[in-house]
């Protein structure tokens, strides 16, 4: 079988809040086009390790890579603009826009035409347009929600705002997708969809990075995982080897 390249490197990365280690030399790898789990009890670090990743916060010590290009010392936008997007755990939706529109936001890093061009609705201007209002509609439809492409989004329920959170980040199609805690205050048949949704992704040549607490999807669509405890890594490994590994045990269920 062969190897794929890591797209995503984080090295003895660090992140301290006054005297606490949120994250604490963290090491490991992502391979390109695969969906890779960071897993840990509450409070090991995993939101803020994608914060970092995102560049939401800097670290205060290592290094982060993608694609081979350091990314700990760039802004947000300019990592987002490299092709690497992601969701939250409080969902960032605009309220009062319609869940297309939201789409179209989502867009803005992969948009050509110049402002004058849209002011003046040049016909570069319309033919973007029409796309982006296209591929919008696209993927809707692939997340199930096509029938309330023109309602507000905060009238959708909250499964509904979840999956129009995840075809945001998609809009720009990028390269990593980092996905925090997608299933929380999903029932079943929502988490199935969801977990259907991440394989489909990965199938695409897409790399996922999953920070999610239901087990179940986690171990249904990861390839690797990575799991931290009090900002550091325990384990590492195929969903069977950490299921098995008793450091983990202890970090969930505690010890006698």
């Amino acid at each position: 079988m062969s190897v794929r390249a890591p797209l995503l490197e984080l090295h003895d990365t660090g992140r301290t809040f006054g005297g606490v280690r949120a994250v604490d030399g963290v090491s490991f790898a992502v391979q390109e086009g695969t969906v890779h789990g960071l897993i840990g009890p509450n409070g090991a670090g995993k939101t803020t390790a994608i914060n970092l990743i995102s560049g939401l916060m800097r670290p205060t010590s290592g290094t982060i890579s993608f694609g081979g290009q350091r990314l700990d010392r760039l802004p947000a936008y300019r990592i987002a603009a490299l092709g690497v997007r992601r969701t939250y755990q409080n969902i960032r939706l605009f309220p009062v826009m319609s869940a297309v529109e939201n789409l179209v936001v989502g867009m803005h890093t992969v948009t050509r035409a110049s402002l004058l061009q849209r002011l003046l609705y040049a016909p570069a201007a319309r033919r973007e347009e029409a796309h982006t209002q296209a591929r919008a509609l696209a993927l809707l439809e692939r997340v199930g929600l096509a029938p309330r492409a023109r309602e507000q989004a905060r009238n959708l329920s909250y499964g509904d705002q979840r999956r129009l959170e995840i075809a945001r980040a998609l809009a720009s199609e990028p390269r990593l997708l980092l996905l925090d805690e997608p299933a929380a205050g999903m029932n079943p048949n929502e988490v199935r969809d969801v977990g259907a949704l991440i394989r489909s992704i990965a199938a695409e040549g897409r790399t996922v990075l999953l920070v999610e607490h239901n087990m179940a999807l986690v171990m249904s669509v990861c390839e690797r995982l990575t799991v931290l405890d009090f900002g550091r890594v325990i384990a590492e490994g195929t969903p069977a080897e950490v299921s098995a590994n008793a450091r983990v045990i202890e970090a969930y269920l505690g010890s006698e």
